[in-house]
């Protein structure tokens, strides 16, 4: 098997993680929303699916397209900061419990998480974002994917993390 098909197989199994992440999330904005949740930074969320979703078609896109040769290296570090994202984010996802969500809802009263990976950084899923968003295209040299993704991730993120802070410094 080549190392784009190989490529291919792991674009997909994270595609299906983020179907398992979207799953939950939706299971988790019913519970929040159904306790007088408050949802924020709606208008920002369409560009945030669509940017992910870039992410994983636009790897898939340069890998075939453009035919880049996979450094084994860069692919084998790239791999393991891969399943270290993926690792932070379901930590992050375990620690949140039911306040895990892919999109902004506070639900009042509800004390802010500070435990797990919350304690040493507070967006600790964001760095696992950022993370996945450098390490997948790099498995296999698509660095106009990872430089793409970056840059527009590191605004999606300016307003995001705003969002976010703002919702949770709300008084409840």
């Amino acid at each position: 098997m080549n190392g784009q098909v190989l490529f291919t197989v792991l674009v997909l199994a994270v595609a299906l993680e983020r179907v398992a992440e979207l799953v939950v999330s939706h299971r988790n904005a019913a519970w929040s929303l159904a306790r007088g949740g408050v949802e924020s930074g709606r208008g920002h969320y369409p560009f945030m699916v669509v940017l992910h979703t870039g992410l994983l078609v636009g790897a898939l896109v340069e890998v075939w397209v453009r035919r880049p040769g996979a450094v084994p290296v860069l692919a084998w570090t790239m791999l393991v900061l891969l399943a270290a994202s993926q690792a932070l984010r379901w930590w992050c996802i375990a620690t949140l419990g039911r306040q895990w969500n892919t999109r902004v809802i506070v639900v009042p009263g509800t004390p802010r998480v500070t435990s797990g990976p919350y304690r040493l950084i507070p967006h600790p899923n964001y760095v696992a974002v950022v993370v996945e968003g450098l390490a997948l295209p790099l498995i296999h040299s698509a660095w106009t994917t990872a430089v793409a993704f970056t840059l527009l991730n590191a605004c999606l993120l300016a307003t995001r993390i705003r969002t976010e802070d703002a919702a949770l410094a709300r008084p409840a």
